[in-house]
């Protein structure tokens, strides 16, 4: 009988792709290796010959995409000889932040909005024992807080404005094209922040033609950090598209927004970090940006749950309500393989999804035929 490896991380099984040396430390949970689901049932319903994937981010170690960049940007701080990192955030950022400083050792401050974070987020932090400052303000505020306060103060920022971030989450599309073979023909994100989306595109750009000059502008925000030195020749890159939730969304506004507002926590953000490169990005590929009201978010979150068995976070289904839409109007059109980043696991904000869900829960009597009857009764549901 032969063995597979042990996987020890994305830095690792990329490193030659990455900003490291043969001797740096890296500081890892396991993180990447996320699954790629084709959808199976939803495609049927909305009578569409269209190839559905989704990025499963939501099993990453601490239940989003964030772990991704976190190990690099943790890896490169100790590195650096840091012993304290800090962040803003809407919650998953915070909890990966928390995570890997526990791992490394070090501390992590994270500034968060009172009252606007997921619990679920919020206890991540907590567990891990980071310094939580709450503000009375937006993820926006906060953001602006995080780097006035790291001129002062001997703290590494973690936030996507830290070029490390984007490099480790630029890895997503590498597993992407090494499971299809090929690139999607679009791919599909919630935007919040843009560093995602933007970090997607280095990802497909390196992979296609590699990054020895930076093929692209938007390439060119890694600063050089980059190591791809040639590899798979794809050939195609795909057409990125990002969705907003309606309430925050200043890409299809044009303008930064100051008091962003939607159930999709995580992508409650008005002013973008990477908003310049996110243009790029959208020019580059040949993409849009869209927006999603709540209740289509929310439909969408309950329709995969429900028809494919997939939980991931509100700000997540962005993706897919997005793409459900252009597909049906055909803007995404028949034929075309469709790869959707789900950002975040359900259990992330498990008060939103109580409360629409419509599963009932029935209190019977400890009994056979109290128990039989409950189950006869919904067989048909």
């Amino acid at each position: 009988m032969s063995f597979r490896p042990r996987y020890t991380g994305l830095i690792e099984r990329y490193r030659d792709r990455l900003p490291v040396n043969d001797d740096t430390r890296l500081i890892s949970l396991g993180e990447g290796n996320t699954p790629l689901l084709k959808l199976n049932n939803i495609p049927k319903l909305i009578g569409k010959d269209v190839d559905i994937y989704v990025k499963y981010e939501g099993l990453n170690p601490t239940g989003s995409f964030k772990d991704r960049g976190m190990t690099m940007a943790v890896t490169k701080a100790v590195e650096d000889g840091s012993k304290a990192i800090i962040c803003a955030s809407t919650g998953n950022t915070s909890a990966a932040a928390a995570a890997y400083a526990a791992r490394a050792g070090i501390t992590a401050f994270v500034i968060i909005p009172d009252g606007k974070i997921a619990q679920g987020k919020l206890a991540q932090a907590m567990m891990h024992n980071a310094v939580v400052i709450q503000i009375k303000g937006n993820f926006d505020e906060g953001m602006q807080l995080v780097k006035e306060v790291a001129e002062h103060a001997p703290v590494t920022i973690v936030n996507s404005i830290n070029p490390y971030r984007l490099q480790g989450q630029k890895t997503a599309a590498f597993e992407i094209v090494e499971e299809l073979g090929r690139a999607p023909d679009y791919h599909c994100l919630p935007v919040g922040n843009a560093g995602n989306i933007t970090a997607h595109w280095i990802g497909y750009c390196e992979y296609s033609s590699g990054c020895g000059e930076h093929v692209t502008e938007a390439c060119a925000f890694c600063h050089g950090h980059c190591k791809y030195a040639g590899g798979a020749i794809v050939g195609n890159r795909p057409k990125m598209v990002g969705y907003q939730a309606a309430g925050s969304a200043p890409f299809m506004r044009g303008a930064m927004v100051d008091d962003p507002e939607t159930v999709a926590t995580a992508i409650r953000i008005g002013h973008p970090q990477s908003w310049d490169m996110a243009w790029k990005v959208k020019e580059e590929s040949h993409g849009w940006f869209d927006e999603c009201s709540d209740d289509e978010i929310l439909a969408a979150q309950k329709l995969l749950a429900e028809k494919e068995g997939i939980f991931c976070e509100p700000a997540s289904a962005t993706s897919l309500a997005g793409a459900l839409r252009d597909i049906k109007t055909g803007k995404i059109p028949e034929g075309s393989t469709v790869v959707c980043t789900l950002t975040g696991h359900g259990l992330k904000d498990p008060d939103i999804a109580i409360k629409q869900s419509t599963s009932p829960v029935i209190t019977v009597s400890a009994t056979l035929d109290s128990v039989r009857e409950a189950i006869i009764n919904n067989l048909a549901r």
